[in-house]
């Protein structure tokens, strides 16, 4: 009776339920680290300011106050103003939209075909995963910075959605190929295995029992894109491909630059978006950071371990670390020293 009374407890008690959400909010366990944390703050305040930037700017981007041309930084126009007073503040301010819309948008298509092609080549067999995987590599060759030129130069005026469609096509290879590697390795396992055997589709299989444990490697692959797709965005509209009259980090730069402003050594003007491009992607390192340390077993266990010793004062850079013997062996210590 106790032996029965004991297993129904442990059982109801048990902390660790393996259901499809227990497995989810484990997946996204790589979030809870310090750079992972610190990177989402810096990244979630951009985000902030791409979704109220015509709350925030103080003017229009456009506005133009002649009376203020090339003036630097003021308590009216907190960054200065462009060569013929515009507001530099509300330019990077209004900027920040499309990089962000640009670099999630791109990652979001990117990530998608990734976990399409990736997971389904690395589950299925014979000639259906090689045709994926020689895809796979056709892509992977594609140069995305030349084809968005080429696309960009049939239209008088691209729009940022095309820019971040081209950039998420051509931007998917690399996430594929490290998620089929993974998915060949998960199919061999005892609960695909189990599902299998009881006749689950193969969408529930790769819904249910895979994707939970492949998160870390999906968030890795849409960190990584975004970040190229940013870069890839502020690079075209930095050389001219992009239209000057959409606004993001990039063209502010470009204007900058045309109109001197480097040599001039007008920092207000070029310094501000370049400063924005360094934030942001110091940002999506550390959340890179943050997934790797969760993902790899010796960078997790290294910071546990510094951790572990910062709680007990111990220096984690000490070449030697001091032993801390319990009062009780000290005291019998000091006993025979004095006998």
């Amino acid at each position: 009776m106790t032996t029965t009374a004991t297993i129904r407890m442990a059982r109801t008690e048990d902390p660790t339920p393996n259901t499809f959400g227990a497995r989810l909010r484990s997946a996204f366990a790589m979030f809870r680290n310090a750079k992972s944390i610190t990177g989402l703050a810096i990244l979630g305040f951009f985000v902030l300011i791409a979704i109220f930037a015509d709350v925030l700017a103080p003017f229009s981007p456009t506005q133009v106050d002649n009376t203020a041309r090339f003036q630097p930084p003021s308590a009216e126009h907190w960054l200065g103003t462009t060569h013929i007073g515009e507001d530099v503040l509300s330019q990077v301010i209004h900027g920040t939209r499309g990089v962000i819309v640009v670099g999630f948008l791109a990652a979001i298509i990117a990530t998608i075909i990734a976990i399409v092609v990736g997971v389904v080549s690395g589950y299925v067999r014979g000639w259906k995963s090689e045709g994926l995987s020689a895809l796979t590599n056709v892509f992977l060759v594609i140069p995305g910075l030349p084809l968005i030129i080429i696309v960009a130069s049939m239209f008088e005026q691209p729009p940022l959605v095309l820019i971040a469609a081209v950039l998420g096509i051509t931007g998917w290879a690399w996430g594929a190929r490290v998620l089929r590697a993974q998915t060949m390795s998960l199919r061999n396992r005892d609960f695909i295995q189990a599902a299998r055997a009881n006749g689950e589709p193969l969408r529930r299989i790769i819904a249910v029992e895979m994707l939970p444990n492949l998160m870390a490697l999906i968030a890795a692959s849409f960190v990584g894109t975004v970040t190229a797709a940013i870069l890839g965005l502020t690079t075209l509209s930095y050389i001219g491909v992009i239209p000057v009259n959409t606004y993001n980090w990039g063209t502010i730069l470009n204007w900058a630059s045309a109109q001197g402003a480097f040599r001039q050594n007008q920092w207000w003007w070029y310094l501000p978006p370049g400063l924005c491009i360094a934030a942001i992607g110091v940002a999506l390192s550390l959340i890179n950071f943050g997934i790797d340390e969760y993902v790899n077993p010796r960078l997790r266990s290294a910071g546990e371990r510094a951790r572990a010793m910062k709680k007990k004062g111990l220096d984690v850079n000490d070449a030697v670390t001091v032993v801390r013997a319990p009062a009780s062996t000290r005291r019998t210590a000091s006993k025979d020293s004095t006998a």
